[in-house]
């Protein structure tokens, strides 16, 4: 006889058909293997205390602090986990409960049903002179060839831009934006560059924006999270995706003392406001793409909360896009200069694929296009 541990629980359902057992007692037993944790801030304690007993009812569990029973205090954090199947019995019976409860439920819901998509390799290109990382600047002639090549390797986007968001930058005039990256647009218009391939303009101006909406491009890549309803109304009009980053400040501005209370909660409130002003204005949920905004305006300690906590963002239904590529916090865990850093970025990549993000955003894209075949595989 011989036994062995098998990681995941799609490799257990994969074995589970194997064995020739019914199919539609796979589904059952992948709900069972598969577990979800949910952390709950500022719940009301009459609803600590439901939920504790709803969540044993079911198979589940809650941890809660100490003096919850007695009700010290108006309201507690908790945890709450339990298998896929577990959490899907719970969220019925919160439906029906009072003190916030009927929320958790929505929130366990969406969870739970998630929507998978297909992952895609972004390649960046910089059309200007000062983005953190050389290997990214490519003018005229040379941005095309590079774009050629990015399709090459695995490329599914291109995203360009022309003014560098590095901490520390400084805006530009739009004058400047556009005379930086015209020619640029101009001449995938002109090759119809477009039909071979997806592009994403990243900008938070206006008139550059719709100028590369009128070249073919069909995403907006806005570091700004959409605060300016023109960016919105364009991306609306064009049929364009929109990416919503959540930044905290200004590139000029943000790493000087970056603060949360709850930096997971924060961005997560940000971007169902956002959302919220997105369908406001015509543009769908399905149109629209989310992202953390790895090193803008946080600290070390913020990324990896927002790495860890990645897959909670899927609840919007919306796609994750994650862009940590060659970034200072992989410097902050292991000292390394910006060209060392491609391991560090493939292995946050690859979590945060793991935890839900479908587009990466990445300096490499033949290297990242081989990790992610190899890690398909495994």
């Amino acid at each position: 006889m011989t036994a062995y541990e098998i990681a995941k629980p799609e490799d257990a359902k994969e074995y589970f058909l194997k064995l020739g057992a019914d199919i539609s007692g796979a589904k059952i037993m992948a709900e069972k293997a598969d577990m979800l944790f949910l952390k709950i801030k500022n719940l009301k304690t009459p609803a600590v205390n439901i939920l504790k007993q709803d969540a044993l009812s079911v198979g589940a569990e809650l941890a809660v602090p100490s003096g919850v029973i007695l009700c010290e205090k108006e309201s507690y954090d908790c945890l709450l986990f339990g298998t896929k199947r577990q959490l899907a019995r719970l969220a019925k019976k919160e439906k029906a409960q009072p003190f916030g409860l009927k929320k958790v439920a929505k929130i366990l819901e969406s969870l739970l049903v998630a929507k998978k998509f297909k992952l895609k390799i972004m390649g960046v290109i910089n059309a200007n002179s000062d983005s953190f990382y050389s290997g990214s600047r490519f003018l005229g002639a040379e941005a095309i060839a590079k774009i050629e090549q990015m399709a090459a390797d695995g490329a599914d986007i291109i995203d360009i831009g022309a003014v560098s968001s590095r901490p520390g930058s400084k805006a530009v005039s739009q004058e400047e934006e556009l005379n930086r990256i015209k020619d640029i647009l101009n001449e995938i218009k002109r090759q119809k560059l477009y039909e071979k391939i997806d592009f994403s303009i990243d900008s938070y101006t206006p008139a550059v924006i719709e100028m590369a909406l009128e070249s073919g491009f069909n995403i907006v890549n806005d570091i700004t999270g959409a605060r300016d309803e023109r960016i919105i109304q364009l991306a609306a009009s064009y049929s364009a995706k929109l990416c919503i980053m959540h930044m905290q400040g200004t590139p000029e501005n943000m790493q000087k003392n970056p603060h949360y209370e709850d930096v997971v909660n924060e961005v997560d409130s940000f971007f169902a406001r956002q959302i919220k002003k997105c369908e406001n204005l015509g543009l769908s949920r399905e149109n629209i793409i989310l992202d953390v905004g790895i090193g803008f305006g946080k600290t070390l300690e913020h990324n990896l909360a927002l790495l860890k906590s990645h897959r909670h963002f899927t609840h919007f239904g919306c796609e994750l896009l994650i862009g940590a590529s060659r970034k200072s916090m992989i410097d902050m865990i292991t000292p390394s200069q910006i060209q060392e850093r491609l391991p560090g970025t493939l292995i946050i990549h690859a979590k945060a694929v793991e935890r839900g993000a479908s587009i990466i955003r990445c300096h490499d894209v033949k290297e990242h296009y081989q990790a992610f075949k190899v890690l398909e595989k495994l």
